[in-house]
């Protein structure tokens, strides 16, 4: 029976316990034949998925049971204190680019550069996962965030989905007159604010003819600050987002947001595809769509914020019958059997080859199309030192929403944190 573990306890305690459970883990694997892995997880949306997804993997496998931990929240202190144990899950989901490649270059992870998975990978995918040459962990799925729009109340009130920023304080403006609310608020969990300031910020670089690579080098030389962007536009479009959204955005978390979309309150909300299965699940019927945030007035400029997201390692730290069987698992993840499993029950995009999202409908075909024709922008938060994005951008942006910080606070504190973090 597999156990969720909800990692709540203070972190010392939590390492000391973790590390008196995984002796007891391998001692049991050894006296009847067993084994016993733990896998460490951080994405909270659809957990039944992952949890039946791990079921088909031990069914397959007889005498080989995972347990389940989630960290949601500060997750790379819990891991750091586990690694300084040695006691670190046996698999691990982590974010894709700086979370590999931390963990990579503490020596957490294996090696999986001549893993059979990562033949099936698309090759665009494997930066993602790279580390000095050699690929560290399995990307899973390829997200993209923008905005999810409720077709039949555009429909019901004549408005096109927004490919320009004009049109959309246009479309706000008639949703307002006609009581729906435009954006379906999120502001009491701060990972979300943390991925529209980075959003719209990896926007504006383009107009300052700055790549991510190149920003993000500069950032790490100490040769450039955050505000490098037009800031008057970055915090006005944050104040936008704040207006037009549910007048108690403050107390709502992912699942409030959800509702409010799902049940016609609001027609819009900037998310990922995982806030879209969630909200299907509250209204089936649920017609929608999947546009680009449009940040610019010429709607060429503007692209999904689309790349990989989570990925899977394998503990270095395991014994050597445990990562075998890890890597099993992460192998087995990319199979015929994983990948249809991947997508029947989590309902994300793999980024394998030959792929097909045509089942999943309407916006992860709207995404898939919108990339091919325009591209899309890289996620440069997963390439921001993990700290700062963790701390600085998440929370600055949530502490700018609830106006307690002002934008020149929020720059001041993502490059002080920057630079500390490159000086470690």
């Amino acid at each position: 029976m597999k156990k969720i573990v909800l990692a709540s306890l203070a972190i010392a305690m939590a390492a000391t316990a973790f590390t008196g459970c995984q002796k007891k883990n391998g001692a049991a694997s050894a006296s009847n034949g067993n084994v016993k892995l733990e896998l460490y997880y951080y994405k909270q949306e659809n957990q039944e998925g992952l949890k039946n997804i791990v079921k088909a993997f031990e069914k397959a496998n007889p005498g080989v049971t995972i347990d389940m931990l989630i960290i949601p929240n500060d997750a790379d202190s819990a891991i750091s204190a586990r690694a300084a144990q040695g006691a670190l899950p046996d698999i691990l989901q982590m974010q894709s680019y700086s979370r590999v490649k931390e963990y990579a270059s503490k020596g957490f992870l294996a090696d999986l550069s001549n893993e059979e998975a990562m033949d099936r990978v698309l090759p665009s995918s494997l930066p993602a996962v790279s580390y000095n040459g050699k690929q560290y962990a399995v990307p899973m799925d390829y997200a993209g965030i923008g905005v999810i729009y409720n077709k039949d109340i555009f429909e019901k009130y004549g408005l096109e989905a927004p490919t320009t920023y004009r049109e959309l304080e246009k479309v706000c403006r008639t949703l307002n007159d006609n009581n729906i609310v435009p954006f379906a608020g999120l502001l009491k969990e701060n990972w979300s604010m943390g991925h529209f300031i980075t959003m719209i910020h990896t926007a504006l670089l383009s107009e300052k003819k700055l790549s991510v690579d190149k920003f993000i080098a500069e950032m790490n030389a100490k040769k450039t600050s955050y505000g490098v962007v037009d800031t008057g536009r970055l915090f006005g479009i944050l104040d936008f987002y704040r207006a037009n959204m549910n007048s108690n955005a403050a107390e709502m978390g992912g699942g409030e947001q959800q509702q409010s979309f799902a049940k016609g309150e609001a027609a819009m909300m900037v998310q990922g595809l995982w806030a879209y299965v969630d909200a299907r699940k509250l209204n089936p019927n649920l017609n929608a769509g999947f546009i680009p945030f449009p940040v610019y007035n010429d709607a060429k400029l503007n692209q999904f914020y689309a790349d990989v997201d989570s990925t899977f390692g394998v503990s270095s730290q395991s014994s050597d019958e445990k990562r075998a069987i890890a890597t099993k698992f992460v192998n087995w993840l990319t199979s015929a059997e994983g990948q249809k499993l991947w997508m029947d029950e989590y309902k994300l995009i793999p980024p394998f080859k030959g792929v097909d999202v045509s089942a999943f409908g309407g916006p992860y075909v709207d995404l898939m199309k919108s990339v091919e024709v325009k591209g899309s922008m890289p996620w440069a938060f997963s390439q921001y030192p993990s700290d700062v994005f963790e701390d600085a951008c998440k929370n600055g942006a949530q502490q700018y929403m609830f106006q307690r910080k002002t934008s020149s606070d929020v720059i001041s504190a993502i490059d002080e944190q920057w630079a500390n973090s490159v000086n470690k």
